[in-house]
This record gives structure tokens, C-alpha cells and sequence, in this order.
């Protein structure tokens, strides 16, 4: 049942944010998942919008994972009120770290 005002995050006050998830232009890359505050959701590439709370801060990560070991690992701390945009953008060889900045302020 839902409740005005009620949301994933409780009572909290919740906002949009834009997350661009890059793969290398060549070759054959996994499926990102995307960690808000510990907790993984697969996502695909390209361009969505996830909902952070207004208050306090919240960890993203993204992380590739080939069935047998994990990498590209990146993550950002976001403010209540913090950027509009961030991008991802995957390693281009299966042992490196990936990378997250802010696109709009």
C-alpha cells in the first residue's frame, strides 16, 4: 500500500540524481552493479536516474564481476544536495579500477 510522502528510504525526502555507466568501446564487458550504501543493484549500461536521500550523505559504487573475480570497483560520496550527475566509466582490461566524477553540478 502506499502512503503519501512514504518512500524506499522511509519518510525521507528523496531526490534524482543521473548516473551514466561507460563501457570501453571494444571487446566484451560484464554487466555493472550499482552499491547505494552497501546494498547492490544490477543496472545496464548507459544512461538512468537512481534516488538518493536529501539528508546526509550516500555512498555509490559500481562494480563489474566475470563469474570469477571482481573488478573496475569505483565509488563516490554524495551530499544531500550533491550533484546532478555522475559517470562511470569501466576499465579497459579486467584487472583495473574503474571511475566515477561528477558531470553536473
Amino acid at each position: 500500500m502506499d502512503v503519501p510522502g512514504s518512500s524506499a528510504f522511509g519518510t525521507a525526502e528523496t531526490r534524482r540524481f543521473e548516473l551514466t555507466l561507460k563501457r570501453p568501446w571494444f571487446g566484451w564487458v560484464p554487466k555493472p552493479t550499482v552499491v547505494f550504501d552497501g546494498r547492490g543493484n544490477p543496472a545496464q549500461w548507459g544512461t538512468g536516474t537512481w534516488m538518493v536521500p536529501t539528508e546526509g550523505t550516500t555512498v555509490v559504487g559500481v562494480f563489474l564481476f566475470n563469474r570469477l573475480w571482481r573488478f573496475g570497483d569505483a565509488e563516490i560520496t554524495l551530499e544531500g544536495g550533491g550533484p546532478s550527475a555522475v559517470t562511470y566509466s569501466a576499465p579497459w582490461l579486467p584487472f583495473l579500477r574503474g571511475r566515477l566524477r561528477v558531470t553536473h553540478p
